[in-house]
């Protein structure tokens, strides 16, 4: 099984290098070719993944591949951690990503950075594999800042508009706020336990309950809440949202790519993979919780005032994270990933038809001038409908079932 995690993780990476090296040599059908052949691979074999952990109740795999730095007692490794969450994670992320990557043959086609674009997605899935597929808080650390930088290449892959700058300043500086209470939390880990590995960790718990830090505050609570900073950044929950709308100044493929299935849920993956620390701070999950009903609810009332057609399909993901945030609060982790996963592929869907759209009205994107567009797009007009009725929880739909279990 070692081999095909490792060509699940390696394939994208392959791809991007090849790409992004050779991408002008290489010409543009090969080059998306070879993106495209690259992370397909993973998602094939992440299906077999799935089938085999989920479906047929595998085994657990948990190892160390390769010692990145021994210092005294501290093992830094790279290892690979594949149970239930990761397979599901794996499922998600590839699948989306395999869409984007075809998607982008058609939206990007007349763009001059055309291999560079597909390089720097190929790239960006290899960075969310890193991320959820680690067993060690170094190696998921590393996934996170790399999801982070390359999105700040996305964002602004326009540069010559001017918003677009802007837009991904915005969103590596509110992101490195996020991070850097996530790295004082992964400093306070390795203070108390003496180890970054997820399961040496976790089976140290019970002897960090009734320990305290300067000032007599709780030490699990602290490195739970620091934590959550983190994935308030990554998962844009108040205050660290304001990066998430203005992040639209990116190409349409990069919106489904970072805010439906990716990026915005590697919160969410963090803290349900941290379950065993934040099960034992009740003032940490009460936290999780109030702010992912602020941002649930002010996040949906927001979107109702957009008049640009992607920032209304943000605000409602902003909303949606709120939900899964909340389903983390009150312990129904199971329940928070459900929801990330029929999130990840309707919203996927309504960036996508918000594209054709997009694209079809020459790069008109004010909702005011539009109308009537289901004469002229019936495809568009039936994926965007089926991708509402999930949205909105229509019974029969993906989104009903696991909105349903939030509530």
């Amino acid at each position: 099984m070692l081999n095909i995690y490792l060509t699940i993780v390696l394939a994208p990476l392959v791809g991007a290098v090849l790409v992004g090296l050779a991408g002008n040599r290489l010409g543009r059908q090969l080059s998306h070719s070879i993106t495209i052949l690259g992370v397909a691979v993973s998602t094939v074999l992440s299906l077999y993944v799935f089938n085999h952990h989920v479906l047929n109740n595998g085994d657990v795999f948990n190892q160390n591949i390769y010692t990145w730095m021994q210092i005294g007692g501290l093992n830094i490794s790279v290892g690979f951690l594949v149970d239930n969450l990761t397979s599901v994670m794996l499922v998600v992320v590839s699948f989306v990503s395999l869409m984007v990557h075809i998607y982008t043959i058609g939206y990007m086609h007349e763009d001059k950075g055309y291999t560079k674009f597909f390089s720097y997605i190929s790239l960006f899935t290899f960075a969310m594999f890193t991320l959820v597929i680690s067993n060690n808080f170094m190696q998921l650390f590393f996934g996170w800042e790399a999801v982070g930088l390359v999105s700040y290449l996305l964002i602004g892959f326009w540069h010559h508009k001017e918003s677009a700058i802007e837009a991904n300043l915005k969103a590596f500086l509110v992101n490195r706020v996020g991070d850097f209470g996530f790295l004082l939390g992964i400093a306070f880990v390795l203070m108390f336990f003496g180890t970054l590995d997820y399961a040496e960790a976790f089976s140290q718990k019970d002897q960090i309950i009734d320990q305290t830090l300067f000032g007599g505050f709780s030490a699990i609570t602290v490195i739970c809440l620091l934590l959550f900073v983190g994935a308030m950044g990554k998962s844009a929950q108040v205050p660290l949202h304001v990066w998430l709308p203005g992040s639209m100044e990116g190409p349409t493929p990069i919106s489904a790519l970072i805010h439906a299935a990716t990026m915005v849920t590697a919160g969410i993956f963090m803290v349900s993979r941290m379950s065993p620390l934040f099960e034992l701070s009740d003032v940490a999950l009460t936290v999780v919780m109030v702010i992912g009903a602020v941002t649930a609810l002010f996040m949906g009332l927001l979107g109702i005032v957009q008049n640009d057609i992607k920032r209304v399909v943000a605000y409602s993901t902003l909303s949606q994270l709120g939900y899964m945030t909340v389903a983390l609060g009150v312990s129904a982790y199971s329940v928070a990933i459900f929801h990330l996963m029929t999130h990840a592929f309707f919203k996927a869907l309504l960036f996508l038809a918000a594209g054709s759209v997009i694209v079809a009205l020459h790069h008109e994107q004010d909702i005011r001038k539009m109308g009537g567009l289901r004469k002229k797009m019936p495809i568009t007009y039936i994926t965007s409908l089926l991708g509402t009725l999930a949205l909105i929880g229509f019974p029969g739909f993906a989104g009903f079932y696991s909105k349903d279990s939030i509530v």
